[in-house]
């Protein structure tokens, strides 16, 4: 059994703070270039699936499932991220590369004999570009969760949840304002829980091609919150803007006028998107 609606509303709001605490947690293992927002729009609309699937009488308590289901959703963004160093990247793309061409002639997985001898290599060098390109973020999942799995909010006063609200109108709006392609995915994926292997086989792409559209999807919708609720954080406009520049524009002008209709009309945001990017 899982909760109705409006309990599963409660469910994400009193669990908000867990998003920051595990971004803040992840953010001081990785390199300053990450994205602190990339990782908390991520980790919230994880911490909307976990309210849908949640079954409270399985007894495990919510903030426990929650923490697992958000962190999961952070280390896989950070293992969708190019963020090794440049000789890291070329010995994973190599290998990667290798990997596949030999899985093509034989037939199935090649072992890290075949793969060492194809790239001229020794084994201990397949096994160190495995590892350069996998051991932060496996350390990093490999943390407890601790307090994230307890901490849950104290509570919201009326100003403070009339900023949420508004995060998650905003939020909802730049959903439904993604490109179809886009929003296909990001529906997909974090609204219906679906595999990436299986969505990748629907569209007929690969699934790292899955990644991209879903790292792309994220980065439009932080930028479209950031244009309208926090100016310093968007990015600049072009000063000689091309056609991608004026469709990102007009991207986060439409963002920005659904989410104020809704505002005037009283609408909420809906429940498959009522989570917020970081608020702690």
């Amino acid at each position: 059994m899982t909760y109705g609606r409006l309990e599963q509303d409660v469910l994400i709001v009193e669990n908000l703070p867990l998003v920051g605490y595990l971004v803040s947690e992840m953010i001081r293992r990785v390199p300053a270039h990450v994205q602190r927002d990339e990782l908390a729009a991520a980790g919230s609309l994880a911490l909307v699936q976990a309210a849908r699937a949640f079954n409270p009488e399985l007894g495990v308590p919510f903030s426990r499932y929650a923490a697992m289901r958000v962190r999961g959703a952070i280390v896989d963004e950070l293992r969708g991220m190019d963020w090794a160093s440049r000789g890291a990247r070329h010995r994973a793309r190599q290998l990667t590369e290798t990997a596949e061409r030999l899985t093509a002639a034989l037939g199935r997985t090649p072992s890290r004999d075949e793969l060492a001898e194809a790239l001229g290599v020794d084994v201990a060098d397949v096994d160190a570009t495995r590892s350069d390109a996998e051991r932060r973020v496996l350390s990093i999942d490999a943390e407890g969760a601790g307090a994230a799995e307890s901490l849950t909010a104290a509570g919201f006063g009326p100003e403070e949840r009339a900023l949420i609200d508004e995060r998650l109108r905003y939020l909802g709006a730049g959903v439904v304002e993604l490109p179809e392609r886009l929003r296909h995915v990001v529906e997909e994926l974090f609204f219906h829980d679906r595999p990436v292997v299986e969505l990748a086989a629907e569209m007929g792409v690969t699934q790292s091609r899955i990644s991209q559209l879903r790292t792309q999807a994220l980065g439009m919708l932080r930028d479209a919150m950031n244009t309208s609720l926090e100016p310093d954080l968007a990015p600049a406009p072009s000063a000689a803007p091309g056609v991608a520049e004026r469709r990102r524009q007009a991207y986060y002008a439409a963002v920005a006028e659904r989410a104020s209709s809704a505002l005037a009309r009283g609408v909420a945001a809906p429940l498959p998107v009522r989570a917020a990017v970081d608020v702690v």
